[in-house]
Formats: C-alpha cells, sequence, structure tokens
C-alpha cells in the first residue's frame, strides 16, 4: 500500500508563505543584430502553497524569459522576484541514458545533498510513490513517455521544493497519459501543499487543473485571474480568440485568430493585439492599456489589458 509523502514544512506554515511572487518585473536584451528586445514587461503575478498557476501564451511571448528569470538563470532588469526553493521540470527530459531510472533519480538526490547511502532507497520511495515500482533498472529509452514524465517527477522532488515549475508538461503524451500525469502532479501539490508553476499553451491542461491563469502576449499579461471565470467569461479579445480556436466537442467551425503575434523587436505603440483585433479602436494605438477590472464585476480578481474592460 502506498504511504503519503510528507511535506517539507507543516502545513499551517506552508500555507502562510507564498510559492512565487513576482512583481513589476521587465527584461529587455539585445538580439544578434543588436536590435532591442523587450522580452517582459510590467509582469507581476504569485502563486500561493498548494495553488496552480497556469500561464499560457502563444511561442515568443515572453513564457521562457519568465521561467528563467524564476529559476534565477538570468536577472530582471527591474522589479523583484521571491521564490520559495524550486524545481524545473523542463518541456523534454534530462534522464541520462546509460544510467537506469532508478539511479537518475538516485543521481538527482545526491545533488540535492542526501547521502550516497540514502540516496538509492529515498529513490526507491519516490518511484513506488509515483507508479514506477519494476522500472527501477530500466533505461530512459525502454520508458514510455508517461513512465519518463514520472520519473522526471521524482527527480524535481528529489531536493524538496517548495515550488514545482512544469515546462510544457503533457506536450507529446496521448490523452490518456496526459490525464494521469495531471491528476498524479494534483495529488502531489495537496499533499506536499506545493505551489505548481504550469508554462503552457494548452487551455484544455488549464481547464482540468488550474486554479488561476496568466495569458501572456508580447511580453505582457493581457488577462489574470481564475481559471474557469477566465474560461467561462474571457475579457480580452485575445484571450477570446484563443478559445474560439481551441477544438472541443461541444464547438463547431473552429475561428482562427487571424494575423500574427508581432515580434518583440518590434511593438505596436498601444496594445499589442490591436493589429489583429476586430475590436480595436483608434485609441489602441495611442498607449498600452493597464490591467483593469469592470467595476460592478462580480469577480474583482479576474482584470484584463484592454480599454473596453
Amino acid at each position: 500500500m502506498q504511504t503519503q509523502l510528507e511535506p517539507a514544512r507543516p502545513p499551517a506554515e506552508s500555507a502562510s508563505i507564498p510559492a512565487v511572487s513576482v512583481a513589476g518585473v521587465s527584461r529587455a536584451y539585445r538580439d544578434r543584430s543588436g536590435a532591442r528586445v523587450q522580452a517582459l514587461a510590467d509582469i507581476s503575478l504569485h502563486a500561493a502553497a498548494e495553488e496552480l498557476l497556469a500561464v499560457v501564451g502563444p511561442s515568443g511571448c515572453g513564457k521562457t524569459t519568465l521561467l528563467e528569470l524564476i529559476c534565477g538563470l538570468q536577472a530582471p532588469d527591474s522589479g523583484s522576484i521571491e521564490c520559495a526553493p524550486a524545481a524545473l521540470m523542463p518541456q523534454h527530459d534530462l534522464l541520462l541514458p546509460w544510467l537506469s531510472a532508478l539511479d537518475n533519480a538516485a543521481l538527482a538526490l545526491r545533488i540535492a545533498h542526501v547521502p550516497r547511502a540514502r540516496a538509492r532507497g529515498r529513490a526507491a520511495e519516490l518511484f513506488a510513490q509515483l507508479g514506477l515500482e519494476g522500472f527501477e533498472q530500466a533505461r530512459p529509452h525502454q520508458l514510455s513517455g508517461g513512465l519518463r514524465q514520472r520519473a522526471m517527477i521524482a527527480m524535481a522532488l528529489a531536493g524538496g521544493p517548495r515550488l514545482l515549475i512544469a515546462d510544457e508538461p503533457t506536450t507529446a503524451l496521448d490523452v490518456t497519459v496526459q490525464k494521469q500525469i495531471l491528476d498524479l502532479l494534483d495529488r502531489l501539490r495537496r499533499e506536499l501543499q506545493l505551489g505548481l508553476l504550469f508554462i503552457t499553451h494548452d487551455l484544455g491542461v488549464v481547464a482540468q487543473v488550474a486554479d488561476r491563469v496568466a495569458v501572456m502576449y508580447a511580453g505582457r499579461i493581457v488577462e489574470e485571474g481564475p481559471a474557469l471565470d477566465v474560461l467561462r467569461a474571457p475579457r480580452h479579445p485575445y484571450t477570446q480568440g484563443l478559445l474560439a480556436a481551441s477544438p472541443t466537442l461541444e464547438r463547431g467551425k473552429l475561428r482562427p485568430i487571424p494575423g500574427t503575434v508581432p515580434q518583440l523587436t518590434a511593438l505596436p505603440p498601444g496594445c499589442a493585439f490591436e493589429p489583429r483585433c476586430a475590436l480595436r479602436v483608434a485609441e489602441c494605438v495611442r498607449a498600452v492599456p493597464d490591467l483593469r477590472v469592470p467595476q460592478r464585476a462580480a469577480s474583482q480578481n479576474h482584470a484584463a489589458r484592454c480599454i473596453l474592460v
């Protein structure tokens, strides 16, 4: 019988500590041609213990830069980031092909300063908890995509993180295995009082497990709020278009968003989505709108960066 993993902190103490808090963060750099790239502009978000925050957006919107800033791989130009001990699950697994699955996890534990004599035993405990019994001696190429993802989760948990950052955690998995991995992560965050930050483009993932969602476009958050509120009643035209272009069993013909995502080296002077927006008005080109909440809205935690809000 499986036993429940023990949280790194008592629940009362864990609940009072934010897993990650990003406040007013901006980041720009120069590309190979010397052009200035405004990768992120005035990003603010947070995830509490046991909360799953999904960050959604198209390729090139700044999600990877945000992830690297939170992990400490880059420094912001302005703003602040407070982050509990974190572990990153990258989009592609980092399992060493010449080691067994168990030895890969044991190596992660050694890196996390677990003594050699304890590392393999602790790795075996994690494997049992994550449904990997019988695959301890398998090489990575002998594991299915779902099993490799479970092995990556075991490695991520090795250091006892308070925040787990998952970069496209269900890419290339079939629907059944995707559901299993999402259910597993959802269980682990409750058992371990983990904050979870999902970087994804899949609104189906958001609908299944996210508590809150931040929608990014061209280096900014354009909508943020409780996941169900954002998915049921999106307030930003980009989010509306994203949902209209996402296949579901209930929706008929898909409606793609016209145009393309702007280059971060040549952003429009006002709203970055304005050139593609069917609702644009003259004011949209004059200045970047603030994140706003309708004055009479039922939810005051649901904001969008649009003058029509």
